[in-house]
């Protein structure tokens, strides 16, 4: 930002003055996440396709099981598949999640697996990970992506 301002002195008040209203939207949506720390402990548990969440879970305290690992092209095997069904069951967690840009059907498999023994785990939404929602609408933005996110799996882990 320093190197901008300096080759634009010009705007240079009005960059800085940018920046800061950006830094003080990035702090409220910090705190709207908070609300992620509210969630009974058991059921802090994000179950995506991908292990694309880690560094949010790491923020909000979510322990987060991703299918596939970190790579979308690694493949889903049974063991993972049963190893995650028998998380959902021990823990009750209520919901798991599709990624916006990974293929839905290990989730879908994991959801089915844990309805044959017993728990009707529901679909919680979409997740943006790996990409950000459409041009020109909320989701489009970092800031709207990840509000999205924290409210999806707020609303979905707490049962509202």
């Amino acid at each position: 930002m320093e190197l901008l301002k300096e080759h634009a002195p010009a705007i240079a008040d009005e960059l800085e003055a940018g920046k800061q209203a950006y830094f003080a939207r990035l702090e409220a949506l910090k705190e709207e996440a908070a609300v992620l720390a509210s969630l009974p402990e058991e059921r802090r548990v994000l179950v995506t396709a991908h292990d694309a969440f880690g560094y949010f879970g790491r923020a909000h305290g979510l322990e987060v099981v991703g299918l596939m690992g970190l790579s979308t092209e690694d493949e889903v095997g049974l063991t993972d598949i049963e190893a995650t069904i028998d998380l959902l069951l021990e823990r009750r967690v209520p919901a798991v999640f599709v990624e916006s840009s990974v293929n839905p059907d290990a989730i879908r498999a994991v959801m089915e697996g844990a309805k044959a023994r017993g728990l009707d785990v529901k679909l919680g939404g979409e997740l943006f990970s790996d990409a950000m929602g459409d041009a020109g609408t909320e989701e489009g933005t970092y800031i709207g992506m990840y509000r999205h996110n924290v409210k999806t799996i707020y609303e979905a882990l707490s049962g509202e």
